[in-house]
């Protein structure tokens, strides 16, 4: 007896030992967990364009992932079963794959490829998994849409119009290594930022057996037709919103819905207001269209609202509910009853629905987003299955975009994926915190994020670095944001806002700085860096501020205001608006919706907003960093700041992103250059010196 009580003390005390071990190893693990380093960004994965199966059991969606040797994305298909299992690759070639999309029937997916020279569309069969190619196109096919029985596949693409030779040269002798011929610009837009020069051609619709074959072009005319394809019940007609108005290059905002009769090639016009109606869906009884648009007043920001007509563009209406956000994205519920929708509301995106008669907006899901890497903006998407399910991106501080699903408000959330467990488990990130606080200006509550440093310590005094957004219209959240991490793991506490003119709080907060930007913006965001300090833990005398686009406006409007930074960073500017409306790309937009009239004609109101005319009282270090292929806020905006500064000899330096257009993070080395070069110049200049993370109260 005594033998036996004596084995189940040894085994007791074994057990107590082994426990004691393994919790001093996984102690171990969470105190050794690294901080997120920028070769990190190599490694991160996110999910985007999550497309459901009709009966609600399966999701695929396009998993991008980060090239180390070739410096790019890539993007392939996976797919996993919405109770979790079977989490899979669906394709596996040589180029990316993207724009998967259901059969009606479930049984096939469309989806586009890179694999080849150029990209073409593909179909697989999900029962056997054997794969067609369909088309041998010679430009990108986009806006892929089956018809409802399944025969037909419709898609947008290019179709060149290559311009007449203006001036004709002397002949090339035989081997002879002449200049390049000249470029000769008569178009009112001819160039595009991330795209460079635009071809000469029109986006035009074409529909193509879905066995295969030639494609058959559907529109005609010098007019673009791009953007959501729907069909009618019966297959025979397509909608779709362009602006074929004879002056469409001078009102860039401007369009209405069409329907396209497929078996004559009749044409007819459904809406007629000054404004963008667009992004036209049939309902699943083929009795009614549903779209989103506005009445377009010339304002910077407009609420874009939900509409419906019946489909011959009779009985238009905008659906009456209390949602004064703009929504994107709409989509039919099985019965017609219902439409599902994203919209962003304080700094959150969310999926809601509202009856087609109107009323309340039900929020079924929040936190979708997760696709913008770099910063923490507003991005992601869903889409619906028949059965009220729906598949969306999810994500949070601590993670990007991955895979859930949900039907109601009250049946939760089922995260499907956790594409960077394997990274950033073993990565202390930095906390993200939310706070409200009034603008000194008018009282106003602003709405911001506090991230504080891995292992922060609320005894010792940090650095704070304030970060903010562009657009202006757009609005940050509590979203994963790789540059802020970086900031946050070099030690800094990182402040991030939505000051007015921000989106998600309505049409009224956006157009506070209509004719205005940059505005009272200045008295959000100090009066931000005023409530962070308030709190504690910040050393006052070791201010930092940077932001890019809008943000690269605000922060060289801020150091010509104050001399409370120690340094700023100005990415991707505009300082002068009048050289800005004449030479960025969408230079037919901003002189008319962003200002009262041309610079010529109001050169004070140009000149009182531009970043320019403070420069005379900057007296804080100040870097640019800018891509040098940026046509949306160009290279001119940043050399002409420098230059300013260097002739009043502010400490300043130019940093030129070879290659790079306005979004920088689109290759990843392009992103972790962005941040480290922001770091050392910060890093410079603060009290405590490079590569500190805290000083002593």
């Amino acid at each position: 007896m005594q033998a036996a009580i004596r084995a189940l003390l040894l085994v007791w005390l074994a057990c107590c030992v082994s426990a004691m071990l393994c919790a001093v190893r996984v102690a171990g693990a969470q105190e050794t967990r690294s901080t997120f380093k920028a070769i990190d960004v190599f490694e991160l994965e996110y999910a985007s364009d999550p497309r459901i199966s009709p009966d609600g059991k399966h999701v695929v969606y396009v998993r991008t992932s980060m090239n180390i040797m070739k410096d790019r994305r890539t993007t392939r298909l996976w797919v996993v079963n919405t109770d979790g299992s079977n989490h899979r690759p669906l394709t596996s070639g040589k180029g990316d794959e993207t724009s998967p999309r259901w059969s009606p029937d479930g049984t096939r997916i469309l989806y586009a490829s890179s694999r080849d020279d150029a990209t073409q569309l593909y179909v697989r069969w999900m029962d056997s998994g054997q794969t067609a190619q369909l088309t041998n196109l010679t430009q990108k096919a986009r806006s892929l849409s089956w018809s409802p029985n399944g025969d037909w596949i419709a898609f947008s693409m290019l179709v060149e119009a290559p311009a007449e030779t203006f001036a004709k040269m002397p002949r090339q002798p035989e081997g002879a290594e002449w200049a390049e011929p000249p470029r000769v610009v008569q178009k009112l837009i001819y160039r595009a930022d991330g795209r460079g020069y635009v071809e000469d051609g029109y986006e035009h619709l074409f529909v193509l057996t879905a066995e295969g074959g030639t494609p058959r072009q559907v529109t005609h005319g010098p007019f673009h037709h791009a953007g959501t394809v729907s069909w009618s019940a019966d297959g025979q007609t397509l909608f779709f919103a362009a602006n074929r108005s004879n002056d469409w290059e001078y009102e860039p905002r401007n369009s209405d819905v069409y329907a396209l009769s497929l078996s004559d090639g009749t044409l007819r016009q459904l809406t007629t207001r000054f404004g963008p109606d667009r992004n036209p869906v049939v309902s699943p009884d083929g009795s009614k269209v549903a779209y989103l648009g506005y009445d377009d007043r010339l304002r910077s920001y407009e609420l874009t609202r939900l509409h419906i007509m019946n489909i011959d563009g009779t009985d238009a209406r905008t659906i009456a509910t209390t949602l004064e956000r703009s929504v994107r994205q709409p989509q039919w519920s099985a019965d017609g009853r219902r439409l599902y929708f994203l919209f962003d509301d304080a700094g959150n995106t969310k999926v809601g629905s509202a009856r087609v008669s109107g009323g309340e907006v039900e929020v079924l899901a929040h936190d979708v987003g997760g696709t913008s890497l770099g910063r923490p903006y507003s991005s992601g998407s869903f889409s619906l299955a028949r059965n009220g399910r729906f598949a969306f991106t999810l994500t949070s501080p601590g993670h990007p975009a991955d895979v859930a699903w949900a039907r109601s408000a009250s049946s939760g959330v089922q995260r499907l994926t956790r594409l960077n467990d394997d990274l950033l488990a073993f990565r202390q990130l930095g906390t993200t915190e939310e706070i409200w606080y009034e603008s000194s200006h008018d009282g106003r509550r602003i709405q911001g994020w506090i991230v504080h440093p891995p292992h922060f310590d609320p005894t010792r005094r940090y650095p704070l670095l304030l970060e903010i957004h562009g657009g202006p219209f757009a609005n940050y959240g509590g979203r994963f944001s790789t540059e802020v991490q970086l900031y946050a793991a070099a030690g800094y506490v990182v402040l991030y806002t939505n000051p007015r003119g921000s989106t998600s709080y309505g049409e009224e907060f956006a157009n506070l700085i209509h004719h205005r930007y940059p505005g009272d913006d200045y008295a959000d965001l100090m009066s931000g860096v005023d409530a962070v300090i308030e709190r504690g833990s910040i050393d006052p005398n070791n201010l930092f501020v940077t932001g890019g686009s809008g943000g690269g406006v605000l922060t060289s409007w801020i150091v010509g205001k104050t001399d409370r930074f120690r340094a700023a960073v100005v990415a991707k500017p505009v300082i002068n608006w009048t050289s800005f409306v004449l030479t960025a790309d969408h230079y037919n937009m901003f002189y008319k919706y962003w200002f009262p009239g041309f610079p010529w004609d109001h050169p004070e109101h140009y000149l009182e907003r531009s970043p320019l005319s403070l420069v005379g009282n900057v007296t804080t270090p100040t870097m640019l960093l800018t891509g040098e292929a940026d046509l949306r806020t160009p290279m001119s905006e940043s050399e002409q700041y420098y230059q300013a500064l260097k002739l009043r000899r502010v400490e300043t330096a130019l940093v030129r992103i070879p290659g790079a257009s306005h979004g920088i993070a689109s290759r990843p080395s392009n992103l972790i250059a962005k941040v480290t070069h922001i770091l050392e110049w910060f890093d410079r200049h603060r009290l405590d010196g490079p590569n500190h993370t805290t000083t002593e109260r």
